[in-house]
């Protein structure tokens, strides 16, 4: 493992979290909020910052999908106490996108492995070169090989292992290639899998198959008011580029629905076999099983209903339930998404580069859902990914109930707090 490293930097604002917001930006650091809230810049510039978390003292936790300074999870602290970040230390030699914090470890995943460190009171990693290694030998094959994580309150650990393939075709995103049927791939991969958060070096074996049938998932939280785990399951691609004769721009760009769920042990979303049509409400045959993008599938029930259902292509790569004081009683156990913008809906403009907002009431969506920060791109039309300067990724909630935004392009951490005013 890496040695730790230090470095001092001026520039980073970083708003202390007992206060009510005295360095937030003066226009909201390019952000549109709802009436009463702000946002500021925690950081900018060091890394890309996947999933983040935020410990009771204040002190950011972040993963990096490059080593930063030859480092892939980076620690940030203030300590000067003018809301600057002065001290910025690394540790871990492997980049990745989980992060979690619990019961005095602090866990984070590899694209293939994931590991945990014994905390301090204070919930400072004690010994950064000598992690325990709970889970090895996932299926890493560089497509969907990003591992998020989750937490319950029984002692598990919930892995991402996404699928390696778009619709389990035989020639993978080819046009009009067909599907295989059963698609091998599920067997490791395209869905969630369960893990003792305590018993060292677990692969498959070990390891339950909570859930299958989800192409890929980035973002996903423990819900304690359902005491469930929830999902922000990717949608496929090409659905216009490997089968024109049933399907349009317009239709391609829109489907299918970038689908949550909530997940009980054994539950199938259906992937590759099927895609869900937000439009319609039904779950229809995929085109790589006989589908013509006009008929639901013959095995429907066999499949379970999202809960939240978004248009396609806006990439979900971040879920958080808000369980804080700080902001108004309306987002008390509601979901926050952020959603990273994909490339798929071309030759349409691109969507996404925002985070929304879901209510929940005892632990089920209980109302529209809307966008909450826009912003993220600094453009007003996305065409190509390359033209947004800052893409939404992992949610935390801090201390005081701010909500904290990362950016995995250009490395930015936002706070966005409430003061009523």
């Amino acid at each position: 493992m890496k040695k730790i490293f230090s470095f001092l930097s001026i520039g980073f604002l970083f708003a202390v979290p007992c206060l009510a917001n005295p360095y937030a930006d003066t226009i909201n650091a390019g952000l549109s909020l709802p009436k009463g809230f702000e946002a500021s810049k925690v950081s900018d510039g060091i890394g890309r910052i996947r999933h983040l978390l935020v410990t009771p003292e204040g002190v950011i936790y972040a993963r990096t999908s490059r080593l930063y300074k030859g480092n892939g999870i980076l620690k940030m602290t203030a300590q000067n106490g003018d809301g600057k970040i002065d001290k910025v230390e690394g540790f871990s030699n492997y980049t990745g996108t989980g992060i979690a914090l619990k019961d005095g470890y602090l866990y984070a995943s590899s694209d293939d492995e994931v590991f945990r460190y014994k905390l301090n009171a204070k919930n400072e990693v004690i010994d950064a070169e000598h992690p325990e290694k709970i889970i090895t030998g996932l299926w890493n094959k560089r497509q969907h090989e990003s591992k998020s994580i989750a937490l319950d309150n029984n002692g598990n650990i919930y892995v991402n292992i996404g699928a390696p393939s778009n619709a389990c075709q035989e020639v993978d995103r080819a046009n009009g290639s067909k599907g295989r049927m059963p698609c091998p791939i599920l067997d490791s991969a395209g869905g969630i899998w369960m893990f003792k958060a305590d018993k060292l070096n677990q692969s498959y074996a070990q390891g339950v198959r909570y859930a299958t049938g989800l192409r890929n998932v980035v973002g996903l939280d423990w819900n304690t008011q359902s005491n469930s785990l929830f999902v922000m399951q990717h949608g496929r691609d090409n659905l216009l580029q490997d089968w024109p004769q049933y399907f349009d721009a317009e239709q391609s760009a829109e489907l299918p629905s970038e689908c949550m769920y909530e997940l009980k042990k054994g539950d199938n979303a259906g992937w590759p076999y099927i895609y869900y049509n937000q439009i319609l409400h039904k779950k229809m045959l995929a085109p790589e099983y006989g589908g013509d993008g006009k008929t639901e599938s013959p095995r429907a029930k066999d499949f379970i209903e999202p809960v939240v259902a978004f248009p396609g292509h806006l990439a979900p790569n971040g879920l958080l339930f808000y369980t804080g004081n700080m902001f108004p009683e309306k987002y008390r156990n509601g979901a926050f998404i952020a959603f990273h913008g994909s490339w798929n809906r071309a030759p349409m403009p691109q969507e996404g580069y925002y985070v929304v907002f879901v209510p929940f009431r005892n632990g089920k969506p209980s109302g529209k859902w809307e966008v909450f920060a826009n912003g993220f791109s600094g453009v007003k039309v996305v065409n190509s990914t390359r033209q947004a300067e800052h893409r939404p990724c992992g949610l935390a909630q801090g201390p005081d109930g701010s909500l904290y935004v990362s950016d995995d392009n250009k490395g930015t951490i936002y706070r966005i707090t409430y003061s009523g005013k």
